[in-house]
């Protein structure tokens, strides 16, 4: 019962996720003013959080920075609390 209720909750979890990520490609494909500001968070979030190599090809895509798209310096998380 417990190797059940694990998988059940890997599977839920797994669920979740890609349910979040669905959401915020939509925003990125549909909404130019959330295009930029996703695009400019998932730019600094994602070159710390992604480890292996073939992850990172897979959002390749979405770490270039076009000419078109301003750099934007957010703040790191320890001077937002400060």
């Amino acid at each position: 019962m417990q190797a059940r209720l694990s998988k059940q909750e890997r599977a839920r979890d797994t669920r979740r996720k890609v349910l979040i990520g669905a959401l915020v490609l939509h925003k990125i494909e549909k909404d130019p003013n959330e295009a930029r500001r996703l695009g400019d968070w998932l730019r600094h979030e994602l070159p710390g959080f992604l480890t292996r190599d073939m992850d990172k090809a897979l959002f390749a895509d979405l770490l270039e920075k076009s000419d078109s798209q301003p750099e934007i310096q957010l703040p790191d998380a320890e001077s937002a609390t400060a």
